[in-house]
């Protein structure tokens, strides 16, 4: 014969749906509430994130994803990683500077050299200066940390967000989109 189980009062207390933090397994992709254990329940595989190697800084610009020394290719790293910084398609950045989106794609991709006046309406589309498009990657990447740490809010924020797992580094940006929006949690 089997003892009873021993459960809490406050186990037994159904919690609302809406509290249940809400998760995707990344080896079966079944998205379903945390469980106790922490184990998908399909997959039977761990809920929880690889722990990442904790960074002494947090990057708070996209990394340049092409270094070379050729010219052509650092102006098309440089239109790639300002328009990934800016959040904009291709298409959106095409629109601003009234030109096919094609051609936004051949200078991403170093098969067109934009001519002067070209790079001068990609600088005001971007809302930047000729020469950052001009830059080396890594120089214009230290440039736009340097401005952004040289806010008081974001350099605490960077300072403290070294030490966070993916899982709190999700709850803090969710709670800050909640405060950007003006709504606010309703606790018990």
């Amino acid at each position: 014969m089997m003892a009873p189980l021993e459960v809490s009062e406050q186990q037994l207390q159904a919690v609302p749906a809406t509290e249940r933090e809400v998760l995707r397994c990344e080896s079966c992709k079944l998205v379903q509430y945390r469980t106790s254990s922490d184990i998908c329940r399909r997959c039977k595989k761990s809920l929880l994130p690889e722990q990442p190697k904790l960074e002494a800084t947090i990057s708070l610009v996209a990394e340049p994803t092409a270094r070379t020394a050729e010219g052509g290719l650092q102006v098309a790293s440089a239109v790639r990683d300002l328009r990934h910084v800016r959040n904009l398609s291709q298409r959106q950045l095409a629109a601003r500077m009234g030109v096919p989106r094609t051609y936004i794609s051949k200078i991403e991709n170093g098969k067109a050299m934009p001519t002067l006046s070209s790079l001068d309406r990609l600088a005001r589309a971007l809302q930047v200066d000729i020469s950052a498009l001009l830059r080396d990657a890594p120089t214009r990447h230290q440039e736009e940390t340097a401005v952004l740490m040289g806010d008081p809010f974001l350099a605490e924020i960077a300072r403290y967000a070294a030490h966070l797992n993916s899982t709190q580094k999700s709850i803090f940006l969710n709670h800050v989109r909640e405060l950007a929006q003006g709504r606010t949690r309703r606790t018990a």
